[in-house]
């Protein structure tokens, strides 16, 4: 038996609507505990601060529109113009819609920018360029500035880089038989050779030597893949792909770090040797925070079409008209609520990621 149809009316809607505000106030004290985390976080700890993506911009035009549409179908609504309410609900649902489509093109920015969910480091340290390994290119040595790969004193062309890392290509390749890496090489790339520890690497049966005689270890051949995945994946001192400083910056108590000849400098000063090794022990905690508070709010925005689809399903079937539209007006405060959820989230990651 149903008891709410004997609920006066107006209990019945503060009912409905109490519901909806617990649901709001629940959702934002998991997101001001999860920004408050992210501050504390922050502590003197080193920090990678990268712009947001421009598909969060235009997700945040689609949904800021998709509200004043939802306020629109509702006043139509109430005045009885159901072809206007339709259309009004069926566009809120097509830029929601859109919202998520620009939210995932958000995610793919980032992570073309060299910025993943659950990034290890900020600064690149196993398989690092110059480390173990360098290489020459018709005799001159490629050399390293930041994440530009730099050959005869300037920063290599896009042609030379594309060579340069099919070169490396294969290194990434390789067999382990009986704890022996064997490793597969072209010998038409005879420009490039393979320097490790100030000494050439000669080829023979597929297998790396220093010297003509002593065979790498495997443990140099790991950091010879490490190496080679890195300059495919077009890293060099940082995974945060582009220049330090323009595409992205490191900041370490909210102070942003200068970088001059591979050396990370703190107000002016080169880091001590404790922080250089905590900065290269430091995980990308801002990338994770990132991507878990906004992909979080998806999920929300994911739930709410959902029913908003129903809702709209409903609103043509003319289930809603001049006395019936209370379910309207409770999805569309939910609805606003998310958009100025996200309105938060991003004022917050600019002003603070």
């Amino acid at each position: 038996m149903d008891l709410s149809k004997d609920v006066d009316p107006v209990v019945h809607e503060k009912m409905k609507k109490n519901l909806v505000y617990v649901s709001c106030f629940s959702i934002i004290m998991l997101f001001a505990g999860l920004t408050s985390a992210y501050i504390v976080s922050m502590g003197d700890a080193f920090w990678l601060e990268t712009p947001i993506p421009l598909s969060f911009w235009w997700g945040t035009g689609c949904i800021f529109v998709s509200s004043m549409v939802f306020i629109g179908a509702i006043k139509a609504a109430r005045q009885g113009r159901e072809s206007l309410m339709k259309g009004g609900m069926a566009l809120t649902l097509l830029l929601g819609i859109l919202f998520v489509y620009f939210q995932w093109n958000g995610f793919a920015q980032l992570i073309e920018k060299g910025v993943h969910p659950f990034q290890n480091h900020i600064v690149v340290t196993d398989g690092r360029y110059g480390d173990y390994f360098e290489v020459k290119k018709n005799g001159r040595f490629i050399s390293l500035d930041g994440n530009d790969y730099l050959w005869n004193e300037r920063k290599m062309s896009n042609e030379e880089f594309l060579a340069f890392q099919e070169y490396m290509k294969e290194f990434i390749s390789g067999e382990n038989y009986n704890n022996k890496f064997r490793l597969i090489t072209k010998g038409d790339q005879k420009e490039y050779q393979l320097i490790f520890n100030n000494e050439p690497l000669s080829v023979q049966n597929n297998s790396f030597y220093v010297n003509d005689s002593t065979p790498l270890k495997s443990a140099d051949i790991l950091r010879l893949k490490q190496l080679a995945q890195n300059v495919v994946d077009g890293r060099g001192d940082f995974f945060a792909k582009g220049k330090i400083g323009e595409d992205f910056n490191i900041s370490y108590k909210r102070e942003k770090l200068e970088y001059n000849n591979r050396k990370l400098y703190y107000k002016g000063k080169v880091l001590s040797n404790f922080l250089q090794i905590k900065a290269t022990e430091s995980s990308d905690m801002a990338s994770s925070f990132l991507f878990i508070l906004t992909f979080l709010h998806l999920l929300h925005i994911a739930g709410a079409l959902i029913y908003l689809s129903g809702v709209v399903v409903k609103t043509f079937m003319n289930k809603f008209g001049m006395e019936n539209h209370l379910s309207l007006r409770l999805t569309s405060i939910f609805w606003h609520f998310l958009g100025l959820l996200w309105g938060y989230l991003l004022l917050f990651l600019v002003f603070i990621h």
